[in-house]
């Protein structure tokens, strides 16, 4: 599979839309506007992208519309605002190791480097297989946790494996999304796939940056989550915090 591949065009994708327009930054709702004409869903009284001034390419478009497609406009959220938390997404191991800093005070994490052998990792620092497999946690994770509200119908789970397609899936991990966007929803199931204390706090993170913690759903499962994780209620709150600080 190329998880590796795909997780990392979805965080630069977030790294852009972290940002506002004047610091490099891509405006979200004309980014999906601009899909929704690029896939023919526009009106026909709207302009291409290039019109619109947006000038960009179809794989941007499409690795925005996944993004914007794992949050789900039936919520009725803002696009580029509370919808995503891009920054979080886009840095998601750096947060999780900070935020696992923070949490253990000066002491506890006192001549702890990042990628220490105990803790594992952060995302951005692995390579080969061990990249692989973190990406193929983190995107089952994202991919979880968008559902846990119940909004992703059968349309709309076929445009996301789409969309994931144009950023380069092969066959297998095709599949593989296919299987998570209809497996049952298991916290304890995607716990198991945590390769070490900082895959379980990068996989909780980018799931706060995906759900609505205001909607008792999503909220609930962040919790079987946390709880499936082994996450202490400290560190919870603070990868909470820095996934709303990322913005």
């Amino acid at each position: 599979m190329n998880a590796s591949k795909i997780l990392q065009q979805l965080m630069q994708q977030a790294g852009g839309q972290s940002g506002n327009k004047s610091s490099g930054g891509v405006d979200v709702k004309g980014m999906l506007e601009g899909l929704s004409r690029q896939l023919g869903g526009g009106s026909s009284g709207q302009g291409s992208a290039a019109d619109s001034g947006l000038n960009l390419d179809m794989k941007s478009l499409l690795g925005g519309g996944a993004l914007g497609l794992l949050v789900g406009s039936k919520r009725g959220r803002k696009l580029g605002g509370k919808a995503l938390k891009y920054g979080a997404v886009a840095a998601v191991g750096m947060l999780a190791w900070k935020a696992w800093q923070n949490s253990q005070g000066a002491k506890g994490a006192a001549g702890q480097s990042a990628g220490s052998s105990a803790e594992g990792k952060p995302v951005e620092a692995l390579e080969g297989e061990y990249q692989e497999r973190r990406s193929l946690e983190l995107l089952q994770a994202m991919i979880m946790a968008a559902r846990a509200d119940g909004h992703i119908d059968a349309q709309e789970r076929e445009l996301l494996a789409q969309q994931i397609d144009a950023l380069g899936a092969d066959d297998e991990l095709h599949r593989w999304v296919e299987r998570q966007l209809t497996a049952p929803l298991d916290a304890e199931a995607l716990a198991r796939q945590a390769d070490s204390p900082q895959a379980a706090r990068e996989m909780y993170l980018i799931s706060v940056a995906v759900v609505d913690e205001q909607n008792p759903m999503e909220r609930a499962w962040l919790d079987q989550l946390a709880t499936a994780l082994k996450l202490q209620p400290e560190l919870t709150a603070e990868l909470e915090r820095q996934a709303r600080q990322a913005g």
